[in-house]
């Protein structure tokens, strides 16, 4: 893997964090277009399965972003089709990581 620039380590140490906090799959961070950034850990309930990046993203449009620059996973297994189209869907051009660990 290439070394992250300083804005997008910020976001995989966000997502290390997230899963080591909630002891989960995976943990993601977005950064939208304004340079907020949104973290989430994956969900998985009896009736609700979620990926990481999918919340993050759910996250980031729920709350008005209108853009995303940059998104990375990170887990044991940190691929994620599903989270990854989801990115895709707001931003097409936006960079996403998966870096496990």
């Amino acid at each position: 893997m290439s070394e992250l620039d300083p804005e997008d380590a910020k976001l995989l140490t966000l997502a290390r964090s997230a899963r080591a906090r909630t002891r989960v799959e995976q943990g993601a961070a977005v950064r939208d277009t304004d340079g907020r950034t949104y973290v989430a850990a994956t969900v998985t309930l009896p009736s609700l399965r979620l990926s990481a990046l999918q919340v993050a993203v759910a996250m980031a449009v729920s709350s008005g972003a209108l853009g995303l620059e940059a998104a990375v996973v990170f887990g044991d297994d940190a691929t994620d089709e599903a989270g990854a189209a989801a990115v895709r869907d707001v931003a097409p051009d936006a960079l996403v990581f998966t870096i496990a660990g």
